[in-house]
Protein backbone atom coordinates (compact mmCIF):
# COMPACT_ATOMS: atom_id res chain seq x y z
CA UNK A 1 0.00 0.00 0.00
CA UNK A 2 1.11 3.43 -1.02
CA UNK A 3 1.58 6.37 1.52
CA UNK A 4 -0.70 8.08 0.53
CA UNK A 5 -3.08 5.35 1.08
CA UNK A 6 -1.73 4.80 3.97
CA UNK A 7 -2.33 8.45 5.14
CA UNK A 8 -5.92 8.32 3.85
CA UNK A 9 -7.03 5.42 5.65
CA UNK A 10 -5.15 7.09 8.57
CA UNK A 11 -7.14 10.48 8.00
CA UNK A 12 -10.56 8.63 8.42
CA UNK A 13 -10.20 8.21 11.92
CA UNK A 14 -9.70 11.92 12.69
CA UNK A 15 -12.98 13.10 13.80
CA UNK A 16 -14.87 16.33 13.30
CA UNK A 17 -16.96 17.90 15.06
CA UNK A 18 -18.90 21.54 15.15
CA UNK A 19 -18.91 23.59 18.84
CA UNK A 20 -20.47 26.84 19.85
CA UNK A 21 -17.52 29.28 21.23
CA UNK A 22 -17.43 32.74 21.88
CA UNK A 23 -20.61 33.30 19.84
CA UNK A 24 -19.79 31.37 16.87
CA UNK A 25 -19.77 28.46 15.56
CA UNK A 26 -16.08 26.81 15.05
CA UNK A 27 -14.85 23.37 13.50
CA UNK A 28 -12.65 21.12 15.01
CA UNK A 29 -10.67 18.24 13.86
CA UNK A 30 -9.10 16.14 16.46
CA UNK A 31 -7.90 12.51 17.17
CA UNK A 32 -6.48 11.01 20.30
CA UNK A 33 -6.86 10.49 24.03
CA UNK A 34 -4.13 11.78 26.23
CA UNK A 35 -3.00 14.79 27.36
CA UNK A 36 -4.10 17.53 25.12
CA UNK A 37 -1.65 19.26 22.22
CA UNK A 38 -3.52 22.27 20.60
CA UNK A 39 -2.72 23.04 17.16
CA UNK A 40 -3.44 26.70 15.57
CA UNK A 41 -3.17 26.58 11.88
CA UNK A 42 -1.96 30.12 10.11
CA UNK A 43 -2.71 31.34 6.45
CA UNK A 44 -3.39 30.26 4.18
CA UNK A 45 -4.17 27.01 6.16
CA UNK A 46 -6.71 25.31 7.87
CA UNK A 47 -6.79 22.39 10.35
CA UNK A 48 -5.67 20.50 7.56
CA UNK A 49 -2.35 21.42 7.63
CA UNK A 50 -1.53 19.95 10.94
CA UNK A 51 -2.36 16.34 9.31
CA UNK A 52 0.85 14.57 9.98
CA UNK A 53 1.01 16.15 13.14
CA UNK A 54 -2.10 14.88 14.66
CA UNK A 55 -1.62 11.35 13.18
CA UNK A 56 2.03 11.29 14.65
CA UNK A 57 1.20 12.81 18.02
CA UNK A 58 -2.05 10.59 18.87
CA UNK A 59 -0.27 7.69 17.95
CA UNK A 60 2.47 8.46 21.30
CA UNK A 61 -0.50 8.94 23.37
CA UNK A 62 -1.69 12.17 23.02
CA UNK A 63 -5.21 13.94 22.04
CA UNK A 64 -4.26 16.15 18.94
CA UNK A 65 -7.21 18.75 18.74
CA UNK A 66 -6.97 21.59 15.38
CA UNK A 67 -9.54 24.14 14.45
CA UNK A 68 -10.61 25.94 11.67
CA UNK A 69 -9.95 29.57 13.06
CA UNK A 70 -12.56 31.80 13.00
CA UNK A 71 -12.64 33.30 9.48
CA UNK A 72 -11.13 29.88 8.02
CA UNK A 73 -12.64 26.94 6.28
CA UNK A 74 -15.68 25.36 8.11
CA UNK A 75 -15.52 27.78 11.20
CA UNK A 76 -17.66 30.76 11.01
CA UNK A 77 -16.71 34.19 9.55
CA UNK A 78 -18.17 37.08 11.64
CA UNK A 79 -18.54 39.91 8.94
CA UNK A 80 -17.00 43.17 10.34
CA UNK A 81 -13.35 43.47 10.10
CA UNK A 82 -12.59 44.29 13.99
CA UNK A 83 -14.04 40.98 14.95
CA UNK A 84 -10.55 39.35 14.44
CA UNK A 85 -8.32 40.71 17.13
CA UNK A 86 -6.26 38.90 19.38
CA UNK A 87 -8.49 38.84 21.98
CA UNK A 88 -11.38 37.34 19.80
CA UNK A 89 -9.21 34.50 18.44
CA UNK A 90 -7.61 34.03 21.69
CA UNK A 91 -11.04 34.09 23.47
CA UNK A 92 -12.56 31.61 20.64
CA UNK A 93 -9.62 29.42 21.61
CA UNK A 94 -9.88 29.68 25.81
CA UNK A 95 -13.52 28.59 25.03
CA UNK A 96 -13.00 25.77 23.16
CA UNK A 97 -10.93 24.29 25.65
CA UNK A 98 -13.41 24.89 28.28
CA UNK A 99 -15.93 23.27 26.33
CA UNK A 100 -13.79 20.73 26.11
CA UNK A 101 -13.45 20.40 29.71
CA UNK A 102 -9.31 21.22 29.35
CA UNK A 103 -7.24 23.36 31.93
CA UNK A 104 -4.02 23.13 30.42
CA UNK A 105 -2.83 21.97 27.09
CA UNK A 106 0.19 21.80 24.86
CA UNK A 107 0.34 24.39 22.19
CA UNK A 108 1.54 24.48 18.42
CA UNK A 109 1.39 27.36 15.97
CA UNK A 110 2.51 28.11 12.61
CA UNK A 111 2.71 31.31 10.89
CA UNK A 112 -0.53 33.60 11.88
CA UNK A 113 -1.10 30.35 14.27
CA UNK A 114 1.55 31.60 15.58
CA UNK A 115 0.94 35.18 16.58
CA UNK A 116 -1.82 33.90 18.65
CA UNK A 117 -0.49 31.41 20.51
CA UNK A 118 2.32 34.36 21.08
CA UNK A 119 -0.76 36.22 22.68
CA UNK A 120 -2.64 33.24 24.01
CA UNK A 121 0.35 32.71 26.42
CA UNK A 122 0.99 36.05 26.81
CA UNK A 123 -3.03 36.64 28.13
CA UNK A 124 -3.91 33.09 29.42
CA UNK A 125 -0.27 31.61 30.43
CA UNK A 126 -2.17 29.48 33.29
CA UNK A 127 -3.76 27.29 30.38
CA UNK A 128 -0.47 26.69 28.52
CA UNK A 129 1.84 23.71 29.84
CA UNK A 130 4.62 24.24 27.11
CA UNK A 131 4.61 25.64 23.28
CA UNK A 132 6.27 24.93 20.04
CA UNK A 133 6.29 27.80 18.00
CA UNK A 134 6.87 27.94 14.02
CA UNK A 135 8.00 30.92 11.61
CA UNK A 136 7.03 34.07 13.58
CA UNK A 137 9.10 35.51 16.99
CA UNK A 138 7.35 36.70 19.67
CA UNK A 139 8.49 40.57 19.55
CA UNK A 140 7.37 42.71 22.07
CA UNK A 141 5.50 46.12 21.39
CA UNK A 142 7.01 48.82 20.36
CA UNK A 143 4.72 51.67 21.86
CA UNK A 144 6.34 54.75 19.95
CA UNK A 145 4.81 53.37 16.57
CA UNK A 146 2.49 51.42 14.85
CA UNK A 147 3.06 47.88 13.14
CA UNK A 148 1.83 48.87 9.54
CA UNK A 149 3.07 52.25 9.61
CA UNK A 150 6.84 50.26 10.67
CA UNK A 151 6.09 47.49 7.82
CA UNK A 152 5.09 50.13 5.21
CA UNK A 153 8.08 52.85 5.85
CA UNK A 154 10.27 49.47 6.00
CA UNK A 155 9.34 47.38 2.53
CA UNK A 156 6.35 50.00 0.59
CA UNK A 157 2.91 49.78 -0.42
CA UNK A 158 3.36 47.01 -2.23
CA UNK A 159 4.17 44.81 0.59
CA UNK A 160 1.48 42.10 1.11
CA UNK A 161 0.43 43.00 4.74
CA UNK A 162 0.03 46.80 3.55
CA UNK A 163 -1.99 45.27 0.83
CA UNK A 164 -4.18 42.95 2.94
CA UNK A 165 -5.61 46.43 4.43
CA UNK A 166 -7.09 47.74 1.27
CA UNK A 167 -10.58 47.13 1.74
CA UNK A 168 -12.00 44.63 -1.56
CA UNK A 169 -8.61 42.96 -1.74
CA UNK A 170 -10.40 39.84 -1.40
CA UNK A 171 -12.13 40.57 -5.22
CA UNK A 172 -8.52 40.91 -6.41
CA UNK A 173 -7.67 37.10 -4.87
CA UNK A 174 -10.97 35.87 -6.98
CA UNK A 175 -10.21 36.82 -9.84
CA UNK A 176 -7.33 33.65 -9.84
CA UNK A 177 -8.15 30.27 -10.22
CA UNK A 178 -7.89 29.07 -6.29
CA UNK A 179 -5.45 26.23 -6.81
CA UNK A 180 -2.99 28.37 -8.75
CA UNK A 181 -2.88 31.08 -6.09
CA UNK A 182 -2.47 28.73 -3.35
CA UNK A 183 -0.20 26.31 -4.91
CA UNK A 184 2.00 29.83 -5.77
CA UNK A 185 2.26 30.29 -1.68
CA UNK A 186 2.73 27.00 -0.26
CA UNK A 187 5.25 26.39 -2.95
CA UNK A 188 7.14 29.51 -2.88
CA UNK A 189 10.63 29.14 -1.75
CA UNK A 190 11.68 32.66 -2.92
CA UNK A 191 12.53 33.90 1.00
CA UNK A 192 12.49 37.99 -0.22
CA UNK A 193 9.24 40.00 1.68
CA UNK A 194 6.20 39.21 -0.49
CA UNK A 195 5.42 42.25 -2.71
CA UNK A 196 1.64 42.37 -4.72
CA UNK A 197 1.43 44.21 -7.64
CA UNK A 198 -1.72 46.64 -7.82
CA UNK A 199 -3.11 44.34 -10.46
CA UNK A 200 -1.80 40.99 -9.03
CA UNK A 201 -4.47 39.17 -10.67
CA UNK A 202 -3.16 39.65 -14.07
CA UNK A 203 0.68 38.18 -13.06
CA UNK A 204 -1.24 34.75 -13.04
CA UNK A 205 -2.18 35.15 -16.65
CA UNK A 206 1.15 34.69 -17.82
CA UNK A 207 2.40 32.33 -15.04
CA UNK A 208 4.22 29.10 -15.58
CA UNK A 209 1.88 25.95 -14.24
CA UNK A 210 2.59 25.20 -11.15
CA UNK A 211 4.07 21.88 -9.78
CA UNK A 212 3.31 20.19 -6.86
CA UNK A 213 6.46 18.96 -5.22
CA UNK A 214 6.98 15.42 -3.46
CA UNK A 215 6.02 16.80 0.21
CA UNK A 216 2.29 17.70 -0.84
CA UNK A 217 -0.22 15.95 -3.29
CA UNK A 218 -2.81 16.72 -5.60
CA UNK A 219 -5.51 15.89 -3.10
CA UNK A 220 -4.02 18.03 -0.63
CA UNK A 221 -4.71 21.24 -3.00
CA UNK A 222 -7.50 19.88 -3.57
CA UNK A 223 -9.18 19.84 -0.09
CA UNK A 224 -7.63 23.38 0.89
CA UNK A 225 -8.61 24.67 -2.99
CA UNK A 226 -12.08 23.32 -2.39
CA UNK A 227 -12.59 25.42 1.48
CA UNK A 228 -10.96 28.41 0.06
CA UNK A 229 -12.95 28.76 -3.44
CA UNK A 230 -16.55 28.54 -0.98
CA UNK A 231 -15.24 30.95 1.60
CA UNK A 232 -13.17 33.42 -0.16
CA UNK A 233 -9.81 35.44 1.72
CA UNK A 234 -12.53 38.25 3.68
CA UNK A 235 -11.85 36.19 6.97
CA UNK A 236 -8.16 35.83 6.99
CA UNK A 237 -7.69 39.27 5.83
CA UNK A 238 -9.44 40.52 8.57
CA UNK A 239 -6.53 39.54 11.07
CA UNK A 240 -3.61 41.36 9.17
CA UNK A 241 -6.47 44.15 9.02
CA UNK A 242 -6.46 44.19 13.31
CA UNK A 243 -2.68 44.22 13.07
CA UNK A 244 -3.24 48.13 14.36
CA UNK A 245 -5.91 48.13 16.20
CA UNK A 246 -4.53 44.86 17.99
CA UNK A 247 -1.11 47.36 18.42
CA UNK A 248 -3.85 49.67 20.11
CA UNK A 249 -5.51 46.97 22.85
CA UNK A 250 -2.73 45.68 23.90
CA UNK A 251 -0.63 48.99 25.25
CA UNK A 252 -1.76 47.41 28.85
CA UNK A 253 0.81 44.33 28.00
CA UNK A 254 3.91 46.51 26.70
CA UNK A 255 6.86 45.08 28.37
CA UNK A 256 5.53 41.74 28.80
CA UNK A 257 7.52 38.90 28.36
CA UNK A 258 6.57 35.33 27.27
CA UNK A 259 6.56 32.89 30.54
CA UNK A 260 6.15 29.48 29.48
CA UNK A 261 8.51 26.86 27.87
CA UNK A 262 8.77 27.26 24.38
CA UNK A 263 11.07 25.71 21.46
CA UNK A 264 11.24 27.92 18.01
CA UNK A 265 11.27 26.14 15.07
CA UNK A 266 11.74 27.80 11.61
CA UNK A 267 13.17 27.12 7.93
CA UNK A 268 16.08 28.19 6.70
CA UNK A 269 14.39 29.49 3.38
CA UNK A 270 11.38 31.34 5.30
CA UNK A 271 10.49 34.60 3.87
CA UNK A 272 10.00 35.29 7.82
CA UNK A 273 13.12 34.35 8.45
CA UNK A 274 14.50 36.25 5.94
CA UNK A 275 13.14 39.82 7.48
CA UNK A 276 15.48 42.68 8.36
CA UNK A 277 16.94 42.17 11.70
CA UNK A 278 14.95 38.63 12.24
CA UNK A 279 18.34 36.72 12.15
CA UNK A 280 20.25 39.17 14.57
CA UNK A 281 17.10 39.45 17.03
CA UNK A 282 16.95 35.09 17.23
CA UNK A 283 20.38 34.45 17.46
CA UNK A 284 21.49 37.42 19.42
CA UNK A 285 19.98 37.04 22.90
CA UNK A 286 16.90 39.62 21.78
CA UNK A 287 14.35 37.03 21.83
CA UNK A 288 15.82 35.00 24.70
CA UNK A 289 15.54 38.51 26.81
CA UNK A 290 11.79 38.41 25.73
CA UNK A 291 11.11 35.15 25.95
CA UNK A 292 13.10 33.31 28.56
CA UNK A 293 11.58 30.19 28.70
CA UNK A 294 13.49 29.73 25.18
CA UNK A 295 14.86 26.32 25.36
CA UNK A 296 15.42 25.79 21.88
CA UNK A 297 15.63 27.31 18.50
CA UNK A 298 15.95 24.76 15.49
CA UNK A 299 16.71 26.10 11.66
CA UNK A 300 15.92 23.43 9.73
CA UNK A 301 18.00 23.81 6.18
CA UNK A 302 16.54 23.99 3.07
CA UNK A 303 12.87 24.36 4.28
CA UNK A 304 10.66 27.19 3.47
CA UNK A 305 7.61 28.50 5.26
CA UNK A 306 5.75 25.80 5.42
CA UNK A 307 7.65 24.03 7.21
CA UNK A 308 5.35 21.16 9.40
CA UNK A 309 4.01 20.39 5.98
CA UNK A 310 7.42 20.00 4.00
CA UNK A 311 9.23 17.96 6.32
CA UNK A 312 6.44 16.36 8.90
CA UNK A 313 8.83 13.99 10.21
CA UNK A 314 10.93 16.29 11.34
CA UNK A 315 8.52 18.50 12.88
CA UNK A 316 6.80 15.21 14.14
CA UNK A 317 10.33 14.37 16.69
CA UNK A 318 10.94 17.98 17.42
CA UNK A 319 6.97 18.56 18.68
CA UNK A 320 7.13 15.00 20.49
CA UNK A 321 10.72 15.77 22.00
CA UNK A 322 9.63 18.96 23.69
CA UNK A 323 6.61 18.06 25.25
CA UNK A 324 7.38 14.97 26.65
CA UNK A 325 9.90 17.22 29.17
CA UNK A 326 6.61 18.46 30.90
Amino acid sequence: MSNHNKMSIYMEKIQHKNIKVNGINMHVAEIGEGPAVLFVHGFPELWYTWRHQMLYISSKGYRAIAPDLRGFGDSEAPPSSTSYTAFHIVGDLVCLLDSLGLDKVFLVGHDWGAIISWYLCLFRPDRIKALVNMSVVYKPRNPSVKPVDLMRHTFGDDFYICRFQEIGWEEEFAKVDTKKLLASSYFQRDPTPPMLSKHFANVFQHAPPYTIPSWFTQQDLDYFASKYHATGFAGPFNYYRCFDLNWELCAAWTGSKIMVPVKFIVGELDLVYSFPGTKEYIHGGGFKEWVPGLQNVVVIEGAAHFINQEKPQEINNHIYDFITKF
